[in-house]
């Protein structure tokens, strides 16, 4: 639905990065565009954009609320408040 949106809309995605971007100095990475990092930036970016899920009757505007509202409910903390799995690989695998 978003690839449709962007098409539809006309929305211009940029010139590609021909770059290894964990070789960019400070001030080109702060140039190139990024996605949410967290669930929770996730689900806070769908809240605020997510009328191209409602073209064409895929989504239902209901549909959209009852999943934020869960993952807000079940999901955001039970992630954000637990260690990940790297994490015990860099401090307690030794």
């Amino acid at each position: 639905m978003a690839g449709i949106d962007g098409i539809q809309n006309k929305i211009d995605p940029g010139e590609p990065l021909d770059k290894n971007t964990y070789e960019l100095t400070p001030e080109e990475a702060a140039k190139v565009p990024t996605v949410p990092g967290s669930l929770e930036e996730s689900i806070a970016a769908l809240e605020n954009d997510h009328k191209f899920l409602l073209k064409g009757n895929v989504f239902t505007q209901d549909v959209i609320d009852v999943w934020i509202e869960y993952k807000k409910e079940k999901e955001i903390d039970a992630v954000r408040l637990r260690p990940h799995p790297y994490e015990f690989y860099l401090y307690f695998d030794i």
